[in-house]
């Protein structure tokens, strides 16, 4: 699990010059790698599969906390705003609505633990205690 995180730090800090954020997913999750693109896509529900046919369940951080500006940043490739404009038209247009959020690293990490199919992305500094952390990669 160490040397994971350790990947994945290096992932991050390497690709995004910024402090790091993990990655993470339920333990029964047999994923331990994603790109950019795919995590965006999981985030943006433009794709709402895993290998296994579940259900991807992304969890966001609430808007303007600093893990949530710097995963939209290099992720998704957007502003807030821009993430927040694709979002309305979606829901304006009756066509989905955003993840779930939650207001805290604690928060996420708990809500990954108790959902098999759940994603998310905590700061650096959080304990990653019953979830694993999952690769980034360009």
């Amino acid at each position: 699990m160490i040397g994971l995180q350790l990947i994945a730090t290096l992932l991050l800090a390497g690709a995004t010059n910024a402090a790091p954020f993990y990655v993470v997913v339920n333990e029964a999750n047999s994923i331990s790698s994603l790109s950019y693109d795919e995590l965006s896509d999981f985030f943006l529900k433009k794709s709402s599969r895993w290998n296994d046919g579940g259900l991807v369940e992304p969890v966001d951080q609430r808007e303007s906390t600093p893990v949530r500006e710097i995963f939209t940043r290099n992720v998704h490739r957007k502003s807030e705003a821009a993430v927040r404009a694709f979002w309305q038209l979606r829901i304006f247009s009756g066509r989905d609505i955003p993840p779930l959020e939650k207001g805290s690293d604690a928060e996420v990490i708990a809500y990954v633990r108790n959902n098999p199919n759940a994603i998310g992305y905590v700061s650096a500094a959080t304990s990653m205690t019953g979830v694993k952390v999952v690769a980034v990669h360009p």
